[in-house]
């Protein structure tokens, strides 16, 4: 089992146990905003990726991890998507699903091991994401990680306020020989 540890939190993979948490974490409409999510999930799919879930990140082009601590083994989780090895660049997404954990560093812990990760093991050259513009907690940590801004998609995401910009953020490994 992969797991990377830091000074107070660890990545992991998903385990059959983490169904539960994924259950109630793909169903909460409050995230669907920036998941991309329009319906719900079932127990029966969710089992399924969860079944799957240890496939290689160069055949599914997909790593989700769990962030957990001493306390609770998932309050959050934490992917890499759109993997894309030749160009050795990956997007990087990011969820405190404990609203007790967020504005702790917990967040900042997390994406600080997996960057850590994807550059030193998958060798990646860069990450990006994608920060919907009022998503000012995002913006911050992704800033404070050393994640550049690099333009705006304008009117990217639909909502049922209307369009929303999505800002693009980037990161260059910068420790590469």
């Amino acid at each position: 089992m992969l797991n990377i540890k830091g000074e107070h939190i660890y990545l992991r993979a998903l385990e059959p146990a983490d169904l539960d948490f994924l259950y109630k974490l793909e169903n909460d409409t409050s995230v669907w905003e920036v998941s991309g999510t329009l319906k719900p999930y079932s127990k029966k799919v969710l089992q399924s990726y969860l079944d799957n879930a240890h496939r290689d990140i160069y055949d599914v082009k997909q790593l989700r991890l769990c962030i957990g601590d001493q306390n609770d083994p998932c309050i959050g989780l934490i992917d890499l998507f759109d993997f894309d090895p030749k160009n050795r660049r990956a997007g990087i997404g990011i969820v405190i699903a404990e609203p007790s954990y967020r504005n702790r560093g917990v967040g900042a812990e997390a994406l600080s091991l997996l960057c850590d990760y994807a550059f030193s093991v998958l060798d990646m050259h860069q990450l990006y994401a994608n920060i919907l513009e009022d998503n000012l907690a995002s913006i911050h940590l992704f800033k404070k990680l050393g994640f550049k801004e690099i333009g705006i998609k304008k009117e990217w995401i639909r909502t049922h306020k209307g369009f929303k910009n999505e800002i693009m953020f980037q990161k260059i490994n910068t420790n590469e020989s």
